[in-house]
């Protein structure tokens, strides 16, 4: 799920920015310094169905100032427990390959597994559980007021881990993923953030030309290292040439953060 000046003249600020790019407020350009461990628990409701709840879990460390650690899971339920699913675990190393000043890029590399639990298939089912590496760029611009950032990701996702070879029409799928992100200080308490994903499955299904993700969201500060959120996201689908469908209705979340 996430501020510093240029020049030497503006000193000030930027020492001002470290301390707050490192604070967690649900900046998207957030890295945990070196020792320390991040958590970020969210629960989120389906774009198309309020029935459908989704309870995340981010959880990281610092190697470095520099390096950082995440494990990433998510479980779902529908219907009050009529259906329950885990969704995805994914192991995810980020690397801050430029820190100069106000600039941030970092680079991001990920292992990650859809799982097959239950509909009397056995755990991890071969046929149908999927497995995809993710690699990935993020970076941006960072103030003590305010932060825009941009993202790109590529993900391959097949039914075994190394299935490289393997282009099945169905089941190998090769997804990019765009993003851009803002984030806006408003006092010491209070920030606001806005966000929109495109995400296009580049090797079949072309009749559908991908799908946009936006999110509005609010977050209060409790202090420096824990903060609350609030969102509302939007779908969008491009399912033809020049015809974007608004998929109906608005999926909601709320956030916890916490750096320690």
């Amino acid at each position: 799920m996430k501020k510093i000046a240029l020049t030497s003249l503006l000193a000030v600020f930027a020492a001002a920015g470290a301390h707050a790019a490192n604070t967690m407020d649900g900046n998207p350009l957030y890295m945990p310094q070196k020792g320390h461990f991040y958590s970020v628990t969210e629960l989120s409701s389906a774009t198309t169905s309020t029935n459908v709840v989704t309870l995340g879990e981010e959880f990281g460390y610092g190697i470095t100032d520099r390096l950082a650690v995440n494990v990433e899971t998510s479980v779902s339920e529908a219907d009050w427990f009529e259906g329950n699913s885990w969704d995805d675990a994914a192991l995810n190393l980020t690397y801050r390959l430029i820190n100069d000043g106000a600039w941030k890029l970092d680079v991001m590399g990920g292992y990650g597994v859809m799982p097959v639990w239950g509909d009397h298939r056995p755990f991890l089912d071969k046929d149908d559980t999927m497995y995809g590496w993710t690699a990935g760029v993020r970076g941006g611009y960072v103030t003590a007021d305010w932060t825009l950032s941009a993202h790109a990701n590529f993900i391959y996702m097949n039914t075994e881990s190394f299935n490289w070879g393997d282009d099945d029409e169905f089941w190998a799928n090769h997804t990019l993923n765009l993003g851009v992100a803002g984030h806006w200080t408003m006092s010491d308490m209070w920030s606001a953030y806005a966000s929109a994903d495109y995400n296009k499955v580049l090797d079949h299904y072309n009749d559908n030309y991908g799908w946009w993700d936006i999110q509005l969201g609010l977050n209060m500060n409790i202090d420096d290292t824990k903060y609350v959120g609030a969102y509302i996201n939007k779908e969008i689908d491009h399912t033809a040439a020049g015809t974007w469908d608004v998929v109906d209705g608005f999926g909601f979340g709320v956030k916890f953060g916490i750096d320690f």
